[in-house]
């Protein structure tokens, strides 16, 4: 062998072993991610049921916990910038902010921003706009109780949601999706003007019926 070719034998070892110490470490950081993933899905599911029910206290502990899972991922975020972004983490965050929004909605406390979250733009927008999901649950659930309360004024909430998110006009590989968001956001809308209209109606024909016999 010529004694001035370079070792490409001992180069590709320590290639190897690069490799393999560098995708052990992401591994780790991908388990990690995916474990906070799965626990906040979780925490925040069971916000928002125990939010539908009044349990308040309950659901505020679950979000405090969501938060404390995000913050165990800062050196996922500041190492593996890759594996923080590779999805799941954003979905995760969209779920977190659909339970904040709708928490502080039910609440009758402004709606948390981006920043006081500590979450990106896209997974916020578009946890904001499943909100209106919830909203509609809840509007079903108390029109169902023969309950009014705050039923025209959470329509109203839903409405002017869908009015801000749809004039967020970008391509779907920035916005995560949000035109599907938006889209689902619109029917719901208007399935609950529907549903909404017709409980009225059925409300002052009942109202009307009552006055009549009295």
């Amino acid at each position: 062998m010529d004694s001035h070719l370079p070792d490409y034998q001992a180069q590709l070892e320590q290639l190897s072993q690069k490799a393999s110490l560098l995708f052990d470490e992401k591994e780790k950081a991908r388990e990690t991610a995916f474990a906070v993933h799965r626990q906040v899905i979780k925490l925040c599911g069971n916000s928002i049921k125990s939010m539908h029910r009044g349990e308040f206290e309950k659901a505020d502990s679950c979000l405090e916990k969501a938060k404390e899972a995000f913050q165990s991922l800062s050196c996922v975020q500041s190492l593996h910038s890759d594996i923080f972004y590779g999805g799941f983490i954003q979905s995760a965050q969209k779920e977190y902010a659909e339970a904040r929004c709708y928490q502080a909605i039910v609440l009758s406390k402004p709606i948390p921003s981006m920043e006081e979250l500590q979450i990106d733009l896209a997974p916020y927008l578009n946890g904001l706009g499943e909100a209106i999901g919830e909203l509609r649950r809840y509007i079903m659930d108390h029109l169902r109780q023969g309950d009014f309360t705050r039923i025209e004024e959470f329509l109203k909430i839903m409405d002017e949601i869908y009015f801000v998110l749809n004039a967020v006009d970008y391509p779907d590989a920035l916005t995560l999706g949000l035109r599907r968001t938006c889209d689902i956001a619109r029917s719901l809308v208007e399935k609950t003007r529907g549903d909404l209209t017709n409980a009225l109606q059925q409300k002052r024909l009942e109202e009307a019926l009552q006055n009549h016999r009295g």
